[in-house]
């Protein structure tokens, strides 16, 4: 027992020895260089508030509808629980390299019988009952950075998780005003196709009062038969977008209970707030940086290749050749051994282990730029977008407003006059049900604009 202990006390002896002799700055700590631009967002005014990513679902989505549509699709979606699942995969890996820095500890029992085949002696027994125990001791920090770099894979796969419902909540909207837009477009067709049907009717009357020719009667029909077949194209869009909508809520095809374009209230307080909040709010942003931290640490993990390991291993157990003689106290036997593995020659592969890893963290760095650069340009994209459609808002209702004169205009001068003919009248309800189509699609890119900024800016997954 006293030569156990002394074996003991070396060791311990050699441990501290060698985190003295060898123990320098093998690795390094991870510094975040990349800034962001104050210019990030280009010519779009920044300001100190917070964002509207901080905001709330229900804030920025005010349909009960569209709030149950995107509550479903949190649920249910499968991108989602796939993220989910990844995630728990990523915090089992870290919760092992947190053991790592534990000993190991394995036991043992064994028995048997030996004979040598050029012997005459009678066959030897072998009793065995013991417990084996290694522990690596982190010199250089390897178990450390493994650490560190399982734990910002891990919240790298949180974010990812993030950022997919980030998507998934504006897909789930965009897609639900998208089935609007085009209720709108069958409803101002259907209406288009009441009146053109009156027409018809009308300019039958008038070659009967010989007011118009049968060309007239003809071109008539023709315009109401050319609306009429987009009505199967507005309906075949609604069914597929239902069906694109059924997938994002992780269901099967069917109807999507929805209200209708103009009843909905956007939300048009759109504070950006500064580039440097894109760190705290995006998710994507916040998994790219993660990421070249994580690959960060897998260059300091190379590095320690290039130095010796020590490892410590102990046994304890009892040893016999009789059975009878198993549990006395000369049984018992124990050990301790340290050791120390130097890498000399091995064909190369530390150093391509240290340039893989130094080659990921460059290529990490040039993606988390282009993250970073790609959400400054949603930003912008989306901000400039719903500029742009509330400018010509104003115009857009006074051109339905002009055109509405414009085809009543026709028609009373096509009763009384021969100064117009019916090209005029169609042409009129043409450019009519244009605007009015159009008007609809600025509604949506409204919309569709303060989707794409929420998201832009990291809403939607708090």
């Amino acid at each position: 027992m006293i030569h156990l202990k002394k074996q003991y006390r070396f060791f311990v002896q050699i441990t501290a020895v060698s985190v003295v002799l060898f123990s320098c700055n093998v690795t390094q700590p991870y510094v975040n260089n990349q800034q962001v631009s104050d210019h990030l967002y280009g010519d779009a005014t920044a300001d100190s508030r917070d964002n509207i990513a901080v905001l709330s679902l229900k804030e920025i989505f005010k349909d009960p509808l569209l709030q149950d549509l995107i509550a479903e699709g949190i649920a249910n979606n499968l991108d989602l629980k796939t993220a989910a699942a990844n995630l728990k995969a990523a915090e089992a890996n870290f919760v092992q390299s947190k053991q790592a820095f534990l000993p190991s500890l394995s036991g043992n029992a064994s028995a048997g019988e030996y004979l040598l085949s050029n012997s005459q002696a009678s066959a030897s027994q072998i009793y065995q009952l013991y417990a084996l125990s290694s522990w690596q001791v982190d010199v250089w920090g390897k178990l450390k950075s493994t650490k560190r770099s399982l734990y910002a894979s891990y919240l790298a796969s949180e974010a990812y998780q993030q950022a997919v419902q980030t998507q998934l909540v504006a897909n789930i909207a965009a897609t639900y005003y998208q089935l609007l837009a085009y209720d709108e477009q069958l409803n101002i067709v259907q209406q288009s196709l009441e009146v053109y049907s009156k027409d018809t009717e009308t300019m039958k009357i008038l070659k009967n009062s010989n007011v118009v020719t049968g060309a007239a009667v003809v071109q008539s029909a023709a315009n109401y038969y050319a609306v009429k077949a987009t009505v199967p194209d507005i309906k075949n869009n609604i069914r597929q977008t239902e069906n694109t909508m059924s997938l994002l809520l992780g269901r099967t095809p069917g109807p999507v209970r929805r209200d209708s374009l103009f009843n909905e209230q956007m939300y048009n307080q759109l504070s950006i707030g500064l580039p440097a909040q894109l760190l705290a709010n995006r998710p994507d942003v916040k998994q790219a940086e993660l990421q070249l931290r994580s690959n960060f640490e897998q260059i300091n993990i190379a590095r320690t290749a290039f130095y010796p390991a020590l490892t410590i291993t102990g046994q304890a157990g009892l040893y016999a050749t009789q059975l009878n003689s198993f549990f006395s106290a000369g049984a018992f036997f124990a050990n301790i051994v340290g050791g120390l593995t130097q890498p000399i020659f091995n064909n190369g592969l530390n150093k391509q282990k240290l340039k893989v890893a130094q080659a990921n963290y460059e290529a990490a760095e040039y993606n988390y730029s282009k993250v970073l650069l790609t959400a400054g340009q949603e930003v912008s994209n989306a901000l400039y977008q719903y500029q742009m459609v509330d400018e010509k808002a104003s115009s857009r209702k006074e051109q339905i407003a002009n055109l509405e004169k414009a085809v009543y205009f026709t028609k009373e001068l096509l009763k009384y006059t021969s100064a117009t003919n019916y090209t005029d009248v169609l042409t009129s309800e043409q450019s009519l049900l244009t605007a009015r189509q159009s008007a609809v699609t600025d509604k949506l890119q409204q919309l569709q604009a303060v989707v794409n900024l929420y998201a832009a800016l990291g809403g939607g997954w708090k």
